[in-house]
């Protein structure tokens, strides 16, 4: 393998092709015009224009991508995380034009795609499945029934679902109908596939997921655990390895069962194996996303495995050069998601220019990114801005290496999820290890992020002292953009 085009953007482009550089192969990048000036465009060997920003026009255009290759002589292709990467149809694709997919075989991903399928599999396997319903359901009746069955509180998910998109909550039986057409809705919307299925919301639940790793001749091996449990909106934003809870006997337990699985789809490559935990330490499948994830590097650290590389060499038809019994956990790692959200205002999305963009350095300190000062927010994608990882000799010091880190991470311009993450890192139950996919809900509110920093409580009292003014002056009270003209606001680190 020579050459490989990369079809992805952002950080986790420009991190596939720094492990291909040190493996001495050629990158080229696609890109669209929102990311022309991106960092990634700039370090590919080549690099070529795909389409207008919009996903749908540029990096979904798979045919276009295929045609690149051609014309460019690419040996193989490395789908990142979204986009095509669990595209399973553009994986065939690849294959039929003589290029190297660099993931699962097109059938792996067919079978754990839809999670109906993935569960059949895994339940033949004796994996330990949440309650739920045993195929898609699409009459309302029949819903209510399963959900008598399965009991409330419950989810209605998506069959080809995936971060959150058609997932619904449902606490009682009179909202079955409503939540079910919504999610219906959802999952046609972002999936064009509504296939919907019930399962119990397991009370109390943690989300660990198990990284595997499979190569072409029948070898496979778990690399631990991921606990991924502080999440908003089903997305996550903090995860860490190896989680807090897990003894080393449930650790085996699981990791057995995802090789398992993995095997059952007879899966090659990277892959994880999703569970959720409860609160008695039972675990329960969940689903297996058949590529690369975004929180891998807690794995890469606390393993020393670059998992690209490890990617590479088995679509190379290579053998792992390890068994199970020589891997061990070494120390903790911890990432969290460098978000242009603003968590004061539900975590919604912040667009903008990145003023002033300075990363933290020292030892045991990763920045997976893909951005520079000065560039702009495009709104097409994803918010990440960045990935920030730490690896420590333990927890503890995981935890005081973040907080350090995060305090030096600069950025201007635009608001982002760094503050809730230093609220996270500090709150008792992270800290005690207590907690699970419910800790934004339990215990986060905004105005917490101004007791917890002084400077947020000055952003407090501006605001104070201008309503005050005001009202004395009978004049309406201040706005945002009054307190934005401040100049320490101006100038402070978001």
């Amino acid at each position: 393998m020579q050459k490989i085009l990369v079809a992805n953007r952002g950080e986790i482009a420009l991190r596939v092709m720094r492990s291909a550089k040190e493996m001495g192969i050629k990158t080229v990048a696609v890109f669209s015009e929102a990311d022309r000036q991106a960092p990634f465009v700039r370090y590919a060997d080549e690099a070529v224009c795909i389409g207008p920003p919009p996903s749908s026009q540029s990096y979904l255009q798979g045919d276009k991508i295929l045609a690149i290759c051609k014309e460019l002589g690419v040996d193989g292709i490395h789908p990142g995380y979204g986009f095509l990467s669990e595209n399973a149809e553009f994986a065939r694709k690849v294959r039929e034009a003589g290029i190297t997919f660099i993931g699962p075989s097109p059938e792996a991903m067919d079978m754990m795609g839809d999670k109906l399928s993935a569960k059949a599999t895994a339940k033949k396997h004796k994996v330990p499945m949440i309650p739920g319903s045993e195929g898609a359901i699409s009459d309302v009746k029949e819903a209510i029934k399963v959900a008598r069955e399965v009991g409330f509180p419950l989810l209605i998910k998506a069959s080809a679902g995936g971060g959150g998109k058609g997932m619904r909550l449902v606490e009682k039986e009179s909202e079955v109908e409503e939540q079910m057409k919504m999610a219906i809705s959802e999952a046609i919307s972002a999936f064009g596939d509504g296939a919907v299925f019930i399962e119990k919301y397991a009370s109390g639940p943690r989300h660990i997921e198990i990284q595997v790793l499979a190569d072409n001749h029948g070898n496979c091996v778990y690399l631990f655990e991921r606990e991924c449990s502080i999440q908003r909106r089903h997305q996550k934003l903090i995860e860490e390895a190896p989680s807090a809870v897990l003894t080393p006997e449930l650790r085996k337990q699981m990791g057995e069962c995802a090789v398992a699985v993995a095997k059952a789809c007879g899966y090659s490559g990277a892959g994880t194996v999703e569970f959720l935990v409860d609160d008695k330490l039972n675990f329960y499948f969940l689903e297996m996303n058949t590529r690369l994830q975004v929180e891998h590097p807690v794995t890469e650290m606390i393993t020393g495995l670059d998992l690209v590389k490890q990617q590479i060499q088995v679509a190379r038809g290579e053998k792992l050069t390890f068994k199970q019994e020589d891997l061990k956990i070494n120390g903790h790692s911890i990432e969290v998601r460098v978000c242009a959200e603003d968590p004061m205002n539900n975590f919604l999305p912040d667009i903008g220019k990145l003023t002033t963009y300075r990363v933290p350095t020292g030892p045991g300190v990763r920045v997976d990114d893909g951005f520079e000062e000065g560039m702009d927010i495009p709104i097409y994608y994803d918010p990440m801005i960045a990935k920030l990882i730490v690896h420590g000799k333990d927890r503890t010091e995981a935890i005081e290496k973040m907080l350090r880190a995060i305090q030096d991470y600069e950025i201007t311009g635009v608001e982002t999820t760094l503050n809730f993450c230093t609220f996270a890192l500090k709150h008792e139950a992270f800290v005690s290890g207590k907690f699970d996919t419910g800790f934004i809900k339990n215990h986060f509110t905004p105005d917490m992020l101004l007791k917890h920093d002084p400077k947020e409580a000055e952003i407090a009292g501006i605001f104070s002292a201008f309503y005050y003014r005001n009202q004395n002056k009978k004049s309406v009270s201040a706005s945002a953009q009054d307190v934005k003209k401040s100049k320490w606001v101006q100038n402070r680190t978001a």
